[in-house]
């Protein structure tokens, strides 16, 4: 830059070059405030500077930080470059607005003026009030009214942080997106920022995601390969792709390609099936910017919010996949049919998979990495456990199927909708019963009051009222707990016999329908098998209701 040359001074005198750097900041927090703009910011510092030197000086330099919290220093990546500036020598002259361009933390304010400005002889200028010329009255920083300023700004920042953290824990309660940037697969409304949409686009690859990790068996590393593979840029990749400033601590690392972590979060990811999940994370305080994760018990949780791109069944499915113990087959990307799903009967540790001479076979982990002493093989033969389990499953489909038709035999009969009409009229009697006696002890207080009745004779005679109360409270109970039963009955639709029914014609194994029926498999010492499957509470609960209504319709 040109050298400017103010008036001339005597030549016994020092002139002093100035060399200064102009630091211009703007917060979110001042929102739309005109005055603060960095527009007008750079309009008053050019119009004043000319008023402080007389000597010679340089622009050498102007720091902005837009849309940056005065409250640290650290957040603030050109006021980190000005200081570095200060050290090396580049600039020995700093001009600002006024203090809370500069701070917004009063201990960062004292010990910068205080410390740091004398420490490396530099000028600081704060042009409004109060008013600060470090070369022309360096004690002013010592003033009251300059750490009354700094106080009242960083309360300033306080109270503005708690207003905006509580508008957004209101947005957030109320199922309001309040992000920066949408879920991958999911877009901003164009009319309304705070409701989300599908992105057709990137929602596509969420549900291969999913498809491939539910029904084809494939494991995290297999889905990324296949990602990549295919040419599909990552989540940070596409949001740049369409346009968007998106930017995160990690984004300079950011190679366009797909890695397990991003699909294990998106696989994990409550959004896709429409519920708004926000406030996992939150920052220390509004002068400590670094950001805790929360539990999942903090988090804001608002169920059916937005259009789901996955359906509720595909997720659950996905979450007991993810909390197994998984093998990748040797140079393949599927998952092995039987992983995760096979334990020792007695110790209770999984399975380890072997093959030999083309004879592929499982045996109890503990006797084979652990201490044979610990426990016994457990061994059985993969190519004879499918066959059994196949069995089981086909067996379990046509218990489900019987189940359907006797369910539907007692829905249907009528001495079940008498029942109901019974307990209905039982209901109403006993709770005429109980309000008549609640009105009598009513009446018994007034008869006290009133004195025609001594006090012992009240307690005497409400104690009665009261033990009785009590009774028909239980029997009230007892019939509102019959009636739920009988109201809520099973359908033939529940998700526990559709899931197997679905399956009906089942011919061959393969690793979703096992893990979408079955829970575990424990093999035998010998080869016996117990199989768990999916739904027992449902199971348990059918086959009390057909009890119950076996019963009723002798």
């Amino acid at each position: 830059m040109a050298r400017i040359r103010r008036n001339s001074l005597q030549e016994d005198k020092i002139i002093n070059v100035w060399k200064i750097g102009k630091y211009i900041r703007l917060s979110r927090d001042d929102g739309s405030n005109e005055s603060e703009s960095i527009v007008n910011q750079r309009k008053i510092l050019d119009e004043q500077i000319p008023k402080y030197f007389d000597s010679d000086y340089y622009i050498v330099d102007e720091y902005i930080d837009d849309g940056r919290t005065g409250t640290s220093d650290n957040t603030r990546p050109d006021f980190l470059r000005l200081v570095e500036d200060v050290k090396c020598g580049r600039i020995n002259c700093i001009v600002t607005k006024n203090l809370s361009r500069a701070f917004r933390n009063s201990a960062n304010q004292g010990k910068f003026l205080e410390e740091f400005i004398p420490l490396y002889n530099t000028r600081f200028i704060s042009l409004y009030e109060p008013h600060i010329d470090t070369f022309l009255n360096p004690e002013v920083v010592h003033s009251l009214e300059v750490s009354i300023t700094g106080f009242m700004n960083e309360q300033y920042a306080y109270k503005t942080s708690v207003d905006v953290r509580r508008t957004f824990d209101t947005k957030r309660k109320k199922g309001e997106f309040i992000g920066a940037f949408a879920p991958y697969g999911l877009m901003k409304k164009p009319d309304n920022k705070n409701m989300l949409i599908i992105d057709d686009e990137a929602a596509e690859i969420v549900r291969d995601i999913f498809h491939w990790f539910v029904d084809e068996g494939m494991s995290k590393s297999g889905i990324t390969k296949r990602l990549n593979e295919l040419g599909v840029p990552n989540p940070t990749a596409y949001k740049h792709s369409k346009g968007f400033k998106y930017s995160n601590p990690n984004v300079y690392k950011n190679d366009g390609l797909w890695s397990e972590r991003t699909v294990l979060d998106i696989l994990l990811n409550q959004m896709y099936i429409g519920n708004m999940v926000q406030g996992k994370q939150k920052v220390i305080s509004y002068k400590v910017h670094n950001r805790i994760n929360l539990k999942e018990k903090d988090w804001y949780i608002v169920q059916n919010t937005h259009e789901a791109i996955i359906d509720k069944e595909t997720f659950e499915k996905a979450q007991k996949l993810h909390q197994r113990d998984t093998r990748v087959c040797p140079n393949k990307r599927k998952v092995y049919t039987f992983s995760g799903l096979l334990r020792c009967a007695d110790c209770k540790k999984a399975m380890t998979r072997k093959s030999t001479k083309n004879i592929v076979y499982y045996s109890c982990s503990t006797y084979s990495r652990k201490l044979k002493t610990a426990c016994t093989k457990h061994t059985i033969r993969e190519d004879v456990l499918e066959k059994a389990v196949l069995i089981a499953i086909q067996k379990q489909i046509a218990l489900v199927d019987n189940l359907t038709e006797i369910i539907d035999e007692i829905n249907n009969a009528p001495v079940i909708h008498r029942e109901s009409k019974r307990i209905n009229k039982l209901l109403d009697v006993k709770q005429k019963e109980l309000d008549k006696l609640n009105s009598l002890i009513d009446n018994l207080y007034m008869d006290w009051r009133t004195n025609e009745i001594t006090k012992t004779e009240y307690r005497r005679i409400k104690s009665k009222f009261e033990v009785q109360i009590e009774k028909i409270k239980e029997v009230i109970a007892n019939l509102e707990k019959e009636k739920v039963e009988l109201s809520n009955g099973i359908s033939v639709n529940e998700p526990y016999l559709q899931t197997f029914l679905k399956h009906k014609n089942i011919d061959h194994l393969e690793r979703g329908i096992l893990v979408e029926l079955i829970d575990n498999i424990y093999v035998h010492e010998g080869g016996g098998l117990t199989i768990e499957f999916n739904f027992e509470d449902q199971h348990k609960r059918m086959l009390e209701y057909i009890q119950m209504g076996s019963l009723k319709l002798k």
